[in-house]
């Protein structure tokens, strides 16, 4: 399998998460839709980039880029490393422990698409 097809997969299981997370543990009406709407156009754009390829790959790097950012961000709200305000869009449960793990490994794994889906220059050839 290929770097693009793990990267892809990745990031489809990132918004489905993100997707369920939010319609179960989200404390604001208003969050959770923008939330929604925000999976939403990362989901088609990830389907345009894993049916067309090219150039879509940097818009799919984006949201995900996007998506770490914000999920690095709820991981220090929650371990108290900073204070933002938004400690409610970040918790799962309102639990402390669940919500470090959830904001841990969804930061994780939009890390690694970032990492997988990033277009990679070709390689010269040594000869």
């Amino acid at each position: 399998m290929d770097k693009t097809r793990v990267g892809i997969g990745l990031v489809v299981a990132v918004l489905v998460v993100q997707a369920v997370a939010s319609l179960v543990w989200s404390a604001d009406a208003t969050l959770t839709g923008l939330a929604l709407v925000f999976n939403a156009v990362a989901a088609v754009s990830t389907t345009l980039f894993a049916l067309r390829g090219g150039r879509a790959s940097w818009v799919v790097v984006g949201w995900c880029a996007g998506f770490f950012g914000w999920h690095a961000l709820g991981l220090g709200e929650i371990a108290g490393w900073w204070t933002t305000g938004l400690e409610a869009a970040f918790s799962v449960a309102g639990a402390y422990q669940p919500s470090v793990v959830y904001q841990a490994v969804m930061t994780a794994a939009a890390g690694f698409a970032v990492h997988l889906l990033l277009p990679r220059q070709p390689q010269a050839s040594a000869t």
